[in-house]
């Protein structure tokens, strides 16, 4: 079979099956927390963060679990659906606590004087403030590629998961005592009283770094900390059948394969476990290519991530 299932390049239309997708490329997506595979000492890590009520932060390259180790620890521990900022240069601690649209507001009372003066409809909590919500049980919360953050957000975040509380101006002089607030990712609503939220429970929170940049001592001494480590033929194996349920028939190329990007992960090449899975997935397809167009498409997929 020649590697031209599909899409062939002659201008020809035709109807095609492209098969099942990747178990991690369905959509709606659904979490892969019973696939996930907890390397060593990442349990204790966890459980020394619950027990402690402090943030776990977790570095590590792309593609090696991070995010997923809440998804795992929420689904076990029934913490409900993960709340998840993911963090960008441009990101700031006020719209991870919440968002207020002033100018909204203003719009709408030129539209309808007569229509009150409602601010509900115009404040939402972001992730973090609606993790810091009162609860009988922690919410579960990602703070996804912290190390992408302005330089000034780990220290900006220090008093509030320090105290578990933080203030809405907006309410605290507003001439309601209680306000209904609706809740990121969802609309449920919560009430804040004279603008002040309080945890009653310290959420369990999740951080990921890549390892790109330093973080200050006064933000990692509140943190647990765990660094995953370098994947083996074993561990990979794992990962594979946790995912894939791979034909017997290509134990031999799979085996190879997986001990090849060991190796040349070893030898400080930048890559990605998930660019494993996506090989091993093209190896075992429908129309998995063969002699040169398979070394041609590995090539393609198991691409060094520091080259464009």
């Amino acid at each position: 079979m020649t590697w031209q299932p599909f899409y062939v390049g002659d201008g020809t239309p035709r109807d095609v099956d492209l098969g099942d997708p990747p178990p991690w490329r369905s959509f709606p997506r659904r979490t892969l927390h019973k696939e996930f595979r907890p390397p060593k000492g990442l349990v204790d890590a966890v459980n020394a963060a619950l027990v402690l009520r402090r943030p776990l932060l977790v570095t590590g390259p792309a593609g090696s679990g991070k995010s997923t180790v809440i998804e795992q620890v929420a689904s076990e521990l029934k913490l409900g659906t993960v709340l998840r900022w993911h963090i960008t240069s441009r990101s700031s601690l006020q719209e991870a606590l919440y968002r207020y649209d002033a100018l909204g507001r203003i719009h709408a009372q030129r539209l309808d004087p007569s229509g009150g003066d409602d601010i509900e409809p115009f404040l939402h909590m972001g992730p973090l403030g609606t993790a810091l919500l009162p609860s009988d049980h922690p919410r579960a919360l990602l703070i996804d590629e912290i190390d992408k953050s302005d330089l000034d957000l780990p220290s900006d975040l220090l008093d509030v998961l320090e105290r578990g509380e933080f203030e809405i101006p907006e309410l605290a002089r507003y001439k309601h005592n209680v306000v209904q607030i609706r809740e990121s990712g969802s609309d449920r609503r919560s009430g804040v009283t004279r603008g002040r939220v309080q945890c009653t429970t310290f959420p369990f929170i999740v951080m990921t770094s890549n390892g790109e940049r330093d973080f200050p001592a006064a933000f990692l001494r509140r943190c647990v900390r765990f660094t995953m480590p370098m994947p083996t033929v074993e561990t990979l194996r794992q990962i594979v059948e946790a995912h894939l349920t791979p034909d017997p028939a290509h134990n031999g190329p799979v085996d190879t394969l997986i001990a090849i990007f060991v190796d040349r992960l070893n030898a400080g090449e930048s890559l990605a476990i998930d660019q494993l899975l996506n090989a091993v997935h093209l190896l075992g397809g429908i129309a998995a290519p063969e002699g040169g167009d398979r070394q041609e498409v590995m090539e393609l997929i198991l691409r060094e991530l520091s080259r464009a």
